[in-house]
């Protein structure tokens, strides 16, 4: 399988998790584990920032409209999705 392939499967488990016109689906990250025959991907994507700052305190830090968002899948030989799970791009 061509990691472009792997993106477009990633789009389509992910793409009504946002609501932005265009979410800016990005492969971060890709690993084929042989022995279990499945990819392991991480996929970041834009969403809406509903976690603004109050007025008080946005000249203290910057006001972002979108936020990118980092999930890891797993997908099968069979190209289903067979886990998805929170991850952490700051670990």
């Amino acid at each position: 399988m061509k990691l472009k392939d792997i993106l477009t499967i990633a789009k389509t488990e992910l793409a009504d998790l946002s609501t932005v016109e265009n979410p800016d689906f990005r492969l971060e990250q890709a690993i084929y584990k042989q022995d279990e025959k499945i990819w392991e991907i991480v996929v970041s994507y834009l969403v809406e920032n509903t976690n603004r700052p109050s007025k008080a305190f946005s000249a203290l830090s910057p006001e972002f409209a979108f936020l990118r968002m980092y999930k890891k899948l797993e997908i099968n030989e069979k190209n289903d999705v067979i886990s998805f799970l929170m991850y952490d791009n700051k670990a």
